[in-house]
């Protein structure tokens, strides 16, 4: 966790200055429901403790001076959209959330803006939706513009959208900002609405394990699965009778029926998602109960579907699974983000977290993953 204090001195520093708002917004662990959200179905994740945080100033020019503490990286550039379209460095993002603010009518023209992070970038923890979800916070307070949690959620996941070229859906920046404490979010990606699902710590712990391989979203693969899952709900929405907006409306039994009918790489696609939206029902009831056994074998059966039926998992990821998935020490494990890397999430059986973390250390001696334990915290706050 990063000091408030030390944050606004740190600001100071950089840029001479006393900051005019701070924010703090968590990443968030998915328990399972990944490549739903953008299907309109279910999703079970909940906010982790780790966090990127924000501090900002404006400027009364259209200049926007971003640093990066973490990287020890500064980047200056126009307050102004692209020419060239969306890119992928970490301040396009920052401005993004800037220039939406600045199109619903917030007096903002440019502004300084420090970041912070004890939160993992690129390892599937959701640091780009907590760095648009701080900025934003931070800034609209900066210049007094109120702002709804619905709204900011639509802000940075058009900023997400828009700026880095990612066609992200909603869980992320709403596990960001609702999260709440020793709890998941039982969140329906279609109506938006949330069940909050307590999680009870003392019984199970969560691991998460870096792979130490990173992602580039904007490089195609996750908007090419974007693409071949509004094909596959085109097919089923195109039956005599149907009514299919996405693959939120199929059942898996129902892509199952049309497995010969349908191209063999849409049926796997169409196999994951509409298994993992009912897995996801299934998680949220066995997480009431305090099933944990039951919720392992549903992640187990998440990362298999990913790995066989969405072809997002890599050989880091699979050689940090398989022990996982022997040990009589884990109720469950799979893949966590979009994929192509990222970090694995562990479901131990309480108290044999340093047991398993050094079974992940011993099957893969090569890279030593780095691991390291999460629990449900907070959603995000101006600070």
């Amino acid at each position: 966790m990063i000091d408030a204090n030390s944050l606004r001195e740190h600001f100071e520093r950089r840029f001479g200055r006393a900051p005019a708002a701070m924010a703090r917004a968590p990443g968030r662990v998915n328990l399972i429901g990944e490549h739903t959200d953008y299907n309109q179905g279910f999703v079970l994740p909940l906010a982790c403790e780790q966090a990127v945080y924000a501090a900002c100033a404006l400027r009364d020019d259209d200049e926007l001076r971003a640093y990066s503490a973490t990287l020890d990286e500064s980047h200056v550039r126009p307050a102004a959209r692209r020419e060239d379209g969306a890119g992928s460095h970490w301040s396009d993002y920052v401005l993004g959330v800037l220039l939406l603010l600045r199109e619903r009518g917030a007096h903002l023209r440019g502004a300084d803006v420090l970041i912070e992070s004890d939160l993992p970038a690129g390892a599937g923890l959701a640091s780009s939706a907590a760095l648009e979800v701080a900025c934003a916070l931070a800034l609209a307070h900066a210049c007094g513009e109120p702002i709804d949690a619905r709204e900011l959620i639509d802000l940075c996941r058009r900023a997400e959208r828009e700026f880095a070229g990612v066609p992200c859906g909603m869980m992320d920046q709403t596990a960001s900002l609702r999260g709440r404490a020793g709890h998941a979010l039982l969140l329906d990606c279609r109506s938006r609405e949330i069940e909050y699902v307590p999680f009870n710590a003392g019984a199970a712990d969560l691991v998460v394990i870096d792979s130490g391989v990173r992602h580039a979203l904007a490089e195609g693969q996750y908007a090419l699965r974007a693409d071949e899952c509004r094909a596959a709900a085109e097919y089923f929405a195109g039956l005599p009778g149907a009514s299919a907006q996405t693959l939120r409306d199929v059942s898996s039994a129902t892509v199952r029926a049309h497995a010969q009918q349908l191209d063999p790489l849409l049926t796997a696609r169409a196999l994951h998602v509409t298994g993992e939206i009912e897995r996801t029902v299934a998680a949220a009831d066995a997480l009431r109960a305090g099933d944990f056994a039951a919720l392992g074998r549903l992640m187990n059966e998440s990362h298999r579907s990913l790995r066989d039926n969405f072809e997002v998992s890599c050989p880091e990821i699979e050689r940090i699974v398989r022990p996982l998935h022997a040990s009589t020490r884990v109720y469950g494990a799979r893949m966590m983000g979009a994929g192509f890397g990222g970090a694995v999430l562990a479901l131990v059986h309480a108290g044999a977290r340093a047991e398993v973390e050094a079974e992940c250390g011993a099957a893969d001696a090569r890279t030593a993953p780095r691991c390291f334990p999460v629990a449900a915290g907070d959603g995000a706050s101006l600070l």
